[in-house]
């Protein structure tokens, strides 16, 4: 086998481990909203794709050395998808559950202690919705996504959208 070969073939696992090993370490530090990145978890993200560059294309810093590392990278991510839509126990350990946080206006505190979710942010969350107690609200639900979930008035009213940007609140304010 040629050097070169050998060097994009390295490329390529070390990129797929780098991958692997960010999956496992984010699923098992768990999450509240990958959706809505906060200026830490941007932050964290920047440096940590930083932080592992190296690991994953070594001294090699040639444009084919950065398509070997994205298309090993593309590849590994669509034997996931495809993984995980076949075999729902599998996507299940990789992507979680809804989580429910509140139902027939009952808040469940084990749920909310579990995904560090504050009083302050679930009454946002439902505001948000434009729920203006726990009290009212049917379910709310925090979905594998991120995004909360909230159905109010006996399960008629359903709503389930991401956070406001500021310039969206702004604009309404005008």
């Amino acid at each position: 086998m040629p050097s070169g070969l050998g060097n994009y073939l390295a490329i390529a696992l070390s990129s797929m481990a780098v991958y692997l090993f960010l999956l496992i370490a984010i699923r098992l530090l768990g999450r509240n909203e990958l959706s809505q990145l906060s200026v830490v978890d941007l932050i964290f993200v920047l440096l940590i794709s930083n932080a592992v560059q190296n690991a994953m294309v070594g001294p090699d810093s040639s444009l084919l050395g950065g398509l070997v590392a994205a298309s090993a990278l593309f590849l590994l991510n669509l034997l996931l998808k495809r993984l995980t839509y076949r075999f729902p126990r599998l996507n299940k350990m990789i992507e979680g559950e809804a989580v429910m946080l509140v139902h027939q206006g009952q808040l469940n505190i084990q749920n909310m202690a579990r995904v560090h979710m504050t009083m302050a942010d679930l009454n946002e969350a439902i505001r948000e919705h434009g729920v203006k107690d726990i009290a009212q609200v049917d379910l709310c639900v925090l979905e594998v996504d991120g995004n909360i979930s909230v159905l109010s008035h006996d399960y008629q009213k359903t709503t389930h959208h991401k956070r406001k940007t500021k310039k969206t609140i702004k604009q309404n304010l005008n």
